[in-house]
Formats: structure tokens, C-alpha cells, sequence
């Protein structure tokens, strides 16, 4: 679907949307769960996350940690997979390596929802009522780190003692582990702005210092495999594939 395309949906508030999924996050969504909540970024990717910040919490019994009753108590931070749904964002690199190609899927409603879908507007008139640019705008804020990250690994990493796939694979298990993973101050900071000292007045504010301040780590960073580790760790935060970094 694109942007033109028609669709509509009506949400009920049944709850049953914020059950028993994988939502990943981006670091912008951290940001804002974190103001929604009037707390610290690391407070929320304890309190709210799993997988060092990177995928949103959800309890044994499978609500979303954010949910009281039907309702979320971080609605108005509420993350971006959250505000399309149901709608899902494909995302793949342009051709430029710096913009993406972005495709929207209807996806399919939980079981017993009271959501209405229809074609009353258009996939855009539902992202304007769900406030999802911001979000958008912050993911292509983010992304051209993807590459500055791998310049540094190439810069670090003697690819001709290293075999190229194997040491980016490496790097893919590393970054999506969800336990014994090893210390990576830079994943660390891409969940924790307030941590590198990057809260600012505003969630964009915010974003804009983040992305200036975790350029600048990486690029005193000499262990090519913590830097290739958080770039997969931020590609898939903004919705890539893997092994598209």
C-alpha cells in the first residue's frame, strides 16, 4: 500500500492490539516513551523494554508492560508500530544509501478486535491522525548512521585477515541477542540519550543531539566488531533487515 491508497480504521479501544506482539524500537521511540512517562531514557528501557532498549516488554501473561486495564499509560509516547497499527512499514535502502523506499501491509486484526477497518481516507490521512511523522522524519534523522558506523568498521576491521560475512554475521547474532551478550557502550547509548547527555526541551531536540553525539562515539571507537554490532543493533531499530547494513 502506499500513501495514496485507500484505508481507514477505527479503534475501539478493546486492548487486544497490545498483546502478545514484537514490537521493535527505535531509539526515537525511547525518547518518547520516556517523556510520555516523565522519565529518564534509561529509566524506560528498564522499566518498558527488553533486549538493551530494543524491543518493547510485554509481562508472562502477555500484555505490553505500557498497558493498565485497555488502556496504555504512555499513550501520547506511544511508539511508532504502535501508532500504525494495523498497518506494518517494510523499509529497504535506497539507492543513495542515505533515504529508504517505505511500503505500508494491512495486517491482519487480532483475534476478537473491535477495530473497524474501511476505506473512508487514505493511508496518509491515517498517518496524520496517528501523528506518526515525527517518528518518520526521526527515522531518516537516524539512518545515515548506519553508514557512518560501517565506515568506521571498515576503518578498524583488516578485512583481508577477516573474513567479510562471517565477521557481519557475528555481529547480527551479537546485536539480537537476548541474553549473554557481551558489554557495548555503544548500544548502550543508542537506547540512553539522556545517558550521553543528550537530553534536551523537546523529543526532537533530543534526537537531533543524539544522532551528533553517537556519530561522534563511534568515531572514537577502535573495536570494529562493538561498532558493527550496533550498527545492525540500529538498522534493525529503524526497521532494516539485518543484513542490509
Amino acid at each position: 500500500m502506499l500513501a495514496e491508497s485507500k484505508f481507514s480504521y477505527l479503534c475501539n479501544g478493546c486492548g487486544l492490539c497490545c498483546r502478545d506482539k514484537v514490537i521493535t524500537l527505535s531509539p526515537y521511540d525511547v525518547i518518547r516513551i520516556a517523556r510520555a512517562d516523565k522519565v529518564s531514557t534509561g529509566e524506560a528501557v528498564a522499566r518498558y523494554t527488553l533486549r538493551r532498549g530494543s524491543l518493547l516488554r510485554f509481562l508472562p501473561d502477555g500484555r505490553c508492560a505500557a498497558l493498565a486495564g485497555p488502556r496504555c499509560k504512555i499513550h501520547p509516547g506511544r511508539p511508532l508500530a504502535c501508532r500504525l497499527y494495523p498497518l506494518g512499514l517494510e523499509r529497504a535502502p535506497g539507492a543513495d544509501g542515505h533515504t529508504c523506499v517505505e511500503r505500508f501491509v494491512r495486517l491482519e486484526p487480532a483475534p476478537g478486535s473491535l477495530g473497524i477497518y474501511g476505506a473512508a481516507g487514505t493511508v496518509a490521512d491515517f498517518l496524520e491522525g496517528q501523528q506518526a511523522a515525527p517518528y518518520l522524519d526521526a527515522v531518516a534523522r537516524y539512518y545515515p548512521l548506519v553508514g557512518k558506523f560501517r565506515g568506521r568498521v571498515a576503518a578498524t576491521v583488516d578485512f583481508e585477515r577477516v573474513e567479510p560475512r562471517e565477521f557481519w554475521r557475528r555481529a547480527a547474532r551479537e546485536a539480537l541477542a537476548e541474553t549473554n551478550y557481551d558489554p557495548n557502550p555503544l548500544i548502550d547509548a543508542l537506547f540512553d540519550p539522556d545517558g550521553l547527555g543528550c537530553g534536551r526541551a523537546s523529543a526532537e531536540e533530543t534526537a537531533v543531539a543524539h544522532v551528533a553525539a553517537l556519530a561522534e562515539t563511534a568515531a572514537w571507537e577502535h573495536d570494529g566488531a562493538i561498532v558493527a554490532a550496533a550498527a545492525v543493533m540500529l538498522a534493525t531499530s529503524l526497521g532494516y533487515a539485518p543484513g542490509e547494513v
